[in-house]
């Protein structure tokens, strides 16, 4: 029989939480034990508030710790939104001990028509939301005292470019390198700094890209093809590898990044 735990392992804020990804993570961080603070965009915060009432539901069941959650919508590519966003975290459940910087965009483009504005957007959704929420995290953890995980979304993409989309990739291979000089800066204060790297996963991000261009969608399925396990990944899968980061297990692990369902390209 299992003994229910009787405290929170702390508090994880998981970003671009309302679908895919991001929902299995935040879930997943339920189950191992952590409070919880959701963010997505403002028009996401009816999903938030459903998410958030799963989680609580879930957490009644017996041996589980009841989770506490919190709603933070926000646009975290915009400095004063994720500042915002993590003093109300703090505020509402006491602390920040994890951080998942999940919240993230895939646009296919091609070199020769991408636009600037397309590179902006990309790098800006992508790249600098990631650089903020390391950096407020960062700060936050470093004030209290007592250490804490940072954790990005990079991608197959930024270990071994995509031909689908050069800025993709360009923002996925900036998370490998913030990853890595954030390590180096932050372990003195007990702060692991590591990312994960997804190849194909059913979200639907990914079906909305299989689902506009034919060709697009051949290439995905060559991927999955071409993968060492031969088969798309679920949302969970990653879920999974992100609870392991986040873990006190994974204290010795800095400045790693994570691959995930890897083709014979990598």
């Amino acid at each position: 029989m299992k003994t229910a735990m009787s405290r929170s392992k702390g508090v994880a804020l998981v970003t671009g939480s309302a679908q895919g990804i991001g929902r299995a993570i935040a879930i997943r961080l339920a189950q191992d034990g952590f409070d919880v603070a959701l963010n997505d965009l403002p028009v996401k915060n009816a999903a938030l508030e459903d998410l958030a009432a799963e989680i609580q539901r879930g957490g009644e069941s017996e041996g589980s710790y009841h989770p506490k959650t919190c709603v933070v919508a926000g646009d975290v590519s915009k400095e004063d939104e994720v500042k915002r966003m993590i003093d109300t975290a703090v505020d509402e459940l006491g602390s920040l001990n994890v951080m998942v910087a999940n919240a993230g965009i895939m646009v296919t483009t091609n070199i020769l028509t991408a636009t600037v504005e397309d590179w902006e957007r990309i790098m800006t959704v992508n790249a600098t939301s990631a650089f903020l929420c390391y950096k407020y995290a960062a700060m936050q953890m470093v004030k209290q005292g007592c250490g804490g995980r940072i954790i990005g979304a990079s991608s197959i993409a930024g270990k071994q470019a995509s031909a689908n989309s050069p800025p993709y990739s360009a923002s996925k291979f900036a998370i490998r390198g913030l990853t890595q000089a954030a390590a180096l800066q932050l372990g003195r204060n007990g702060i692991t700094v590591n990312s994960y790297a997804p190849g194909a996963t059913e979200t639907p991000m990914m079906a909305a890209v299989r689902a506009q261009d034919a060709k697009q969608d051949a290439k995905i399925q060559e991927t999955i093809d071409a993968s060492a396990v031969g088969y798309i990944g679920q949302p969970e899968d990653i879920a999974s590898a992100v609870s392991y980061l986040a873990s006190e297990e994974a204290h010795f692990i800095t400045g790693k990044l994570l691959n995930q369902h890897v083709s014979n390209a990598n």
